[in-house]
């Protein structure tokens, strides 16, 4: 992981040490996605700075922006899992590193920028400063795992960065760079929308269950590559234990986890040690405090560079648990569960009426999905210096999940995720995964399952806060969805306090599809919804 800032302007009559001061103070709020290294490099029209969290070769060869005898630069936050077969492609090429993403320049000297992200098999966000075009190019991955803005300064040159917070000052507006698309020097270019299917599988449904299972094996042990130490985020639901259960398959000495609940009510922290146990994982369970929610709120939304509701409250949690881990392991990399909810539908999903409106949301919510609960997880993870995996993101295993035919993906049983669940279960008389009660247990909001007491104490905070009529008045300066409770207000007042003026980074509020039966409700919460039944015990 890493983070990094690139701007164009002419910096050449400019280069001084006033200059290099500002640029410096820009890449430094980005310290703490990499505090291994730190560059700052001109080149003809602008300046990069770059800060390395050392995951693949910890040496100093690893180190950013790579360069070419063709005075081409690269900076990439990402991890290339196809590396090893991608470098036969360039077998002429000296290399100095054993990189990852140093194989990444070559090749775009090969081959452009289309056919290099059309061949990765990679979470990425990278920049290049071609030589001879005199121009930036960029890209992103398809699911927008690895975070990458874009910003006009004032002399209307183009930059880039790893997080809105270094571009504040310099930019007059600033967009996420979309996912799935790269920017050739001068338009932004879609090269995969894993949002849209054209056919669907005409697989049986043992042929189905067959390769959701051994396509996320795949996509789970392509993420154990690391030379820093790896770790997992295990809440005790499906999607992350699953992940933990095929890693310690794979592992031959105990994999380490990681849960965090409230110190009274915590739903999740006791089957996630049933999980540790029953893989044999060496598990620390993480404790929270009232006081330490309310105390880590406004770091919380500072790195996270949002406002809505559920993606704070999710935040929380990761965010003190990644604290835990960042100041008491050597861990730097690890992996979790998001992004199964999209494919295999949240509990508002059981009553999408119809397949063809299921699809249509698990379409919506991969598309949009980089504003929410990957952004979550990101922000969460890099700001103490730790660099996420997503397994469930694969893109093989996304663009699979995508063309089953969503009659398959409904709930038609009552019990949600019913395919994914069938997939890893087993006949009678093999080993099990996971234990039953686990595979077959009803999901719980992650925000609900560290504890109800964490999200009722944030609105309780928020109720103190301000008045009815305060509430009213208030909420009124905001004409980007403006908040319509006391607790999105707090939230939204904290991110104004950092990023004024920029709440357009996100759309709208993240809620169930507010058209459907059972779903008009006033709170994302799967707890406001008449199924949340089992999932809070």
């Amino acid at each position: 992981m890493c983070g990094f800032i690139v701007i164009e302007g002419d910096f050449d009559s400019q280069y001084n040490s006033k200059t290099l001061g500002a640029f410096s103070e820009l890449t430094n709020t980005l310290i703490h996605r990499g505090p291994d290294d730190h560059k700052i490099v001109p080149f003809p029209n602008g300046l990069i700075g770059f800060h390395r969290l050392a995951i693949m070769d910890l040496s100093p060869s690893g180190a950013q922006p790579f360069a070419s005898s063709k005075n081409n630069l690269l900076v990439c936050n990402g991890e290339i899992y196809n590396y090893p077969q991608l470098k036969l492609e360039c077998s002429s090429h000296h290399f100095i590193s054993h990189s990852d993403c140093e194989v990444l320049l070559p090749l775009y000297e090969k081959w452009g920028i289309e056919k290099l992200v059309k061949n990765l098999d990679a979470e990425f966000a990278l920049v290049i400063w071609d030589n001879a075009k005199k121009s930036l190019v960029a890209a992103r991955d398809p699911m927008g795992i690895r975070p990458l803005f874009y910003g006009k300064t004032r002399d209307q040159k183009i930059a880039f960065a790893s997080e809105v917070k270094a571009l504040t000052s310099v930019c007059t507006e600033i967009s996420p760079f979309p996912p799935g698309h790269y920017f050739d020097g001068n338009q932004f270019i879609c090269y995969l929308d894993l949002s849209k299917v054209e056919n669907f599988h005409t697989d049986s449904l043992e042929v189905v269950k067959k390769n959701i299972n051994s396509l996320l094996r795949e996509a789970v042990k392509k993420r154990l590559q690391s030379d820093a130490e790896v770790g997992f985020l295990l809440s005790g639901g499906l999607d992350s234990s699953l992940v933990c259960a095929i890693a310690q398959e794979l592992s031959s000495r105990p994999i380490k986890t990681f849960s965090i609940g409230m110190t009274d009510d915590a739903i999740d922290s006791k089957y996630a040690k049933d999980v540790a146990d029953y893989i044999g994982a060496n598990h620390t369970n993480v404790t929270m405090t009232v006081e330490d929610v309310m105390n880590a709120l406004k770091k919380v939304i500072y790195h996270l560079e949002t406002w809505d509701i559920t993606t704070v409250r999710a935040s929380v949690g990761m965010y003190l648990v990644c604290q835990y881990i960042g100041d008491k392991t050597p861990i730097k990399v690890l992996l979790t569960g998001e992004v199964s909810d999209e494919l295999f539908g949240y509990k508002y999903t059981d009553f999408a009426p119809n397949p063809q409106e299921f699809q249509s949301e698990a379409a919506k919510r991969i598309h949009e999905l980089y504003l929410y609960d990957v952004l979550r997880a990101d922000r969460s993870i890099s700001a103490h210096s730790l660099e996420a995996r997503v397994p469930f993101s694969d893109k093989f295993f996304v663009e699979y999940v995508m063309k089953i035919p969503p009659t398959l993906k409904m709930n038609t049983t009552g019990m949600g995720k019913y395919l994914l669940r069938e997939s890893f279960n087993v006949k009678a008389g093999e080993k099990k995964l996971l234990p039953d009660h686990i595979l077959w247990r009803d999901k719980a909001a992650f925000s609900d399952a560290v504890g109800h007491s964490m999200v009722d104490e944030l609105k309780a905070s928020a109720e103190k806060m301000y008045s009815d009529e305060e509430f009213r008045i208030r909420s009124k300066k905001f004409a980007h969805k403006a908040p319509f409770t006391k607790e999105s207000l707090m939230y939204r007042e904290i991110f104004e306090s950092f990023y004024p003026n920029r709440a357009e980074l996100i759309p709208d509020y993240w809620m169930p599809n507010q058209s459907w039966d059972n779903c008009k409700v006033s709170d994302p919460s799967a707890r406001a919804l008449p199924n949340y039944g089992a999932s809070g015990k």
